[in-house]
């Protein structure tokens, strides 16, 4: 085991503690019910990107949760930059983090009441930005796979509140992979609408315009924001519009944003082609205005990490 002076720190409910020591109880809601709030931001240059947004979007998901954190967005912030200052010696020159909070109800109570009884469970961890995985994909662009579970209809648990309990998109993710090991997935809606992948949105691009789903069935996403500036700075079209698998069929181009990979190209969509099977002209000006907006070439980063 490593010594604790050389482990990543970790904020768990009002203590910095080493790591391997960032333990929580069986009992705790997050465990027995699945039951916490989630936010993941990642650094460029080892300064955050969107951290406000992301702390926005937290305390939402937190309020319509009805979960009391215990501490004021101000104070989040700091002890977030706290933890990030704590293990800044662990990133080399060009690495980047992952910044991760998790927020549960804290410990159960017996009885048949799930309302929070006691201090919330407060974790924020930082983990290395491990961009091998879709490296590749910037270039190559990936194969978008349709799954056979749907999202679950916003009447039963709006997907903009974003929360842990992730078994719907593990399972999700799971049958794409039937189809093909390397799939990213897509899930659709109960009415057959284009909804999200497991972690990012989806968005397609027609006749020069670029659409994307509404939130009405998908998560608003920080990267999708993102997305939708850069757009409007390069004076592209937008529209958010329901979409079907026709519309990514017969897309010119098809993308996904998300935390860490920014945009992820995808070049074949259900064993199909997307257009010429190329990565397109828009997506690549939009991952390079994202560069620049961060000062990160965000492919190069990607593929450093190869070897």
């Amino acid at each position: 085991m490593e010594h604790t002076t050389q482990q990543r720190r970790v904020y768990l409910s009002g203590k910095m503690v080493p790591e391997s020591e960032a333990k929580i109880s069986i009992f705790d809601s997050a465990v027995m019910l699945g039951d916490s709030l989630t936010e993941s931001t990642r650094t460029f240059r080892h300064q955050p990107f969107r951290l406000d947004d992301h702390i926005k979007r937290l305390f939402r998901s937190l309020k319509v949760a009805r979960v009391d954190p215990g501490l004021s967005p101000v104070e989040l912030t700091r002890v977030t930059l706290e933890v990030l200052d704590a293990n800044r010696s662990f990133m080399g020159p060009d690495d980047d983090c992952w910044i991760v909070h998790n927020i549960s109800r804290g410990l159960m109570k017996p009885g048949p009441s799930v309302s929070q009884q006691n201090s919330a469970t407060i974790m924020i961890f930082t983990s290395p930005m491990d961009l091998r995985g879709w490296a590749r994909y910037y270039t190559e662009g990936c194969h978008a796979v349709t799954s056979l579970s749907r999202a679950i209809p916003a009447q039963s648990l709006d997907a903009r509140i974003k929360n842990r309990s992730r078994l719907s998109y593990t399972l999700a993710d799971t049958e794409a992979r039937l189809i093909d090991p390397d799939a990213q997935c897509i899930l659709l809606d109960i009415h057959g609408n284009v909804s999200e992948n497991k972690g990012g949105n989806v968005f397609a691009v027609m006749d020069g315009q670029l659409r994307t789903p509404s939130t009405d069935n998908c998560l608003a996403g920080i990267s999708r924001q993102t997305a939708l500036e850069l757009a409007a700075e390069l004076q592209i079209p937008v529209r958010e519009m329901p979409l079907q698998p026709y519309d990514l069929y017969t897309a010119d181009e098809v993308f996904f944003t998300s935390t860490p990979y920014c945009i992820m190209p995808a070049t074949k969509f259900n064993g199909l082609p997307v257009a010429d099977g190329q990565v397109g002209s828009i997506t690549k000006q939009l991952l390079t205005a994202w560069s620049q907006r961060v000062g990160v070439d965000i492919v190069a980063q990607a593929q450093r990490q190869l070897g």
